[in-house]
């Protein structure tokens, strides 16, 4: 639903129980089994990262009797408008002493001796 290439999905509740891995086979074990297996109920928060799209979705589970017949989740709420990379920004800045801190050179006029 959310076109991701390469997921990470985690519990977010401090723990980091991982659901689903970017990282072949890592998470196999998890395919058949059911999210109420995880603690997952009415409510929870999951964190579904997608390294290779630079993007983050946090997502709120709701149990619903109301679904209609065949359909095992209904997607709800905003969707990302645009799915991929995130633009770069641009990479020319105003250095005038090798440095981007804003530091200038002293300007002082105190006497030295």
């Amino acid at each position: 639903k959310f076109a991701m290439v390469a997921p990470d999905v985690q519990i977010d509740d401090g723990k980091g129980t991982i659901l689903i891995s970017s990282e072949e086979g890592e998470t196999e074990a998890n395919n058949h089994r059911k999210l109420s297996d995880f603690g997952i109920r009415n409510g929870t928060r999951l964190q579904a990262d997608d390294f290779l799209q630079d993007y983050t979705l946090l997502i709120n589970v709701l149990h619903s009797e109301d679904l209609e017949k065949d359909v095992e989740f209904e997607v709800v709420g905003d969707t990302p408008e645009r799915i991929g990379p995130k633009p770069s920004e641009p990479t020319s800045r105003n250095i005038s002493n090798g440095s981007d801190d804003g530091a200038q050179p002293s300007t002082s006029t105190g006497n030295h001796q």
